[in-house]
């Protein structure tokens, strides 16, 4: 991990923006539903730094959920170009976006997407299974990445014998665990109540001032004012694109 200086200010932490993970530019996406088409996204164009902590807001119906999946490859654009770490996504078959999206990117899920019979520590394991790391490197890291995120005490409890913020610590650390290059959390504290949600966002704010690249999709003000930068989304395009002082 890089250790370059940080910036203060205000007791917010603020890191130099790194080499540039994500470009997009253009991006259209339509829908065909019946008779009509459904123009999502109208035209995007976004730049993602290393070290930057950016939220995605607007409402319902804005494109911000499209756009979501278009950043984490689960989607693909009908028109635009999409380069992740300065590669076309375009051009990438199926099993180089699996890829992509295993080993480069994080994903955390509102839902947290675990498997109910598995332990916390087996969930935050499966990343590595795809990527073929050896058992007991696996677990070792597995271990490790439970461990960052305050949860060193209850890696061998199921899902439904954590609380609600602990399966979201348990999902943040299967995102952290193959150190991806961004993590994307989708409305990461949408299931929890208020002061669980306080700690979640701490969580998301000790990982950016780590250096992890972390981009957070939500409508809620008082989650995204918690970003360096917020980009808002109306009707398919960007509204504005501002850094937080």
């Amino acid at each position: 991990m890089r250790n370059e200086a940080r910036i203060v200010t205000e007791e917010r932490v603020i890191r130099p923006k790194g080499d540039l993970v994500i470009q997009i530019e253009r991006i259209t996406k339509e829908y065909e539903m019946g008779y009509t088409t459904i123009r999502a996204l109208k035209g995007v164009d976004l730049s993602i730094h290393r070290n930057e902590y950016l939220a995605v807001m607007g409402p319902s119906g804005s494109g911000k959920s499209t756009l979501m999946n278009m950043l984490g490859c689960l989607d693909t654009p009908t028109t635009g170009k999409y380069e992740f770490n300065g590669r076309d996504v375009a051009t990438m078959g199926d099993d180089e976006l699996a890829e992509i999206r295993n080993r480069e990117i994080g994903f955390v899920f509102q839902t947290f997407n675990l498997l109910p019979r598995s332990t916390g520590l087996e969930n935050v394991e499966l990343p590595l299974i795809y990527a073929n790391v050896k058992a007991d490197q696996r677990r070792l890291r597995a271990e490790q990445a439970m461990e960052a995120v305050g949860l060193g005490d209850r890696m061998y409890h199921r899902p439904n014998e954590l609380s609600g913020g602990q399966r979201q610590r348990v999902a943040i650390a299967r995102a952290l665990v193959n150190n991806p290059s961004i993590i994307l959390a989708d409305e990461p504290t949408g299931n929890l109540d208020s002061r669980t949600g306080d700690e979640i966002m701490a969580l998301l704010e000790d990982l950016y001032g780590n250096g992890h690249t972390i981009v957070v999709v939500t409508h809620e003000e008082n989650i995204a004012n918690r970003a360096r930068r917020i980009v808002r989304l109306r009707d398919g395009l960007i509204e504005s694109d501002e850094d937080c002082e």
